[in-house]
């Protein structure tokens, strides 16, 4: 997140945008192959409350589609899609992206995860260890950090064997933190053990034995005439 922020040219500027909005959330959910590929989608938003705050976010392209590509671009990933647009409920405006990558260890390399330190390592045997960090992200003029939320969920193809998350379900690990928590940055981490990339589908086999026994039934058959 913090270089979805740090795309702003000046912290003063930023600093001004938050002082005029009241807040900006930040959503990742992810999806992680066996083989550290996948596909994520972001959705980050604010209010605009007044019309200096919305020239200065222009200015900056927090909300700009081309931009957010620029910010997002990496050779080993794939922008599937931009989306910028004004929720009239609660008068937030949204930026949607939607990305696929090789392996998650490569947006690294790409401008807005520049901090973030992706890993995909081997652990024990047979186990994935994954790691991303989430740096820390200054306030100040008086703006209330507790009020500013970012959210990390992974959704990952195999076992989850360790994880320090907060929320625990089937396959899936959600970390959830205010900005006043994450203080000098925080690294979410699990431990899974993969699925099989191409296992074998049981049906196959049990199609595979009834041909052999119709072979092998066939065959004695035949040598009975």
């Amino acid at each position: 997140m913090k270089k979805i922020l740090s795309f702003l040219p000046k912290v003063a500027g930023l600093l001004f945008i938050l002082s005029l909005t009241g807040c900006l959330n930040y959503y990742q959910e992810t999806k992680l192959y066996p083989d550290g590929s996948g596909t994520m989608h972001i959705d980050y938003w604010m209010k605009i409350m007044n019309p200096e705050s919305e020239k200065v976010i222009e200015s900056i392209g927090l909300f700009n589609a081309d931009s957010i590509r620029n910010e997002f671009f990496s050779m080993y990933s794939k922008i599937e899609n931009v989306v910028v647009f004004k929720d009239t409920t609660d008068s937030t405006t949204h930026a949607q992206i939607d990305l696929s990558f090789t392996h998650i260890d490569s947006l690294n390399k790409s401008t807005a995860f520049a901090d973030a330190q992706f890993s995909f390592k081997e652990g024990a045997a047979g186990q994935i260890v994954f790691t991303q960090f989430i740096p820390p992200i200054a306030t100040g003029f008086g703006i209330d950090a507790s009020k500013f939320f970012v959210t990390y969920k992974y959704i990952f193809s195999g076992d989850i064997i360790t994880h320090n998350a907060q929320e625990f379900s089937g396959r899936t690990l959600t970390w959830h933190y205010a900005l006043s928590e994450i203080e000098g940055g925080k690294t979410i981490s699990a431990t899974f053990r993969p699925f099989k990339l191409k296992e074998t589908p049981i049906w196959i086999y049990v199609l595979s034995g009834a041909v052999l026994l119709l072979v092998v039934f066939f065959l004695f058959s035949k040598k009975r005439r």
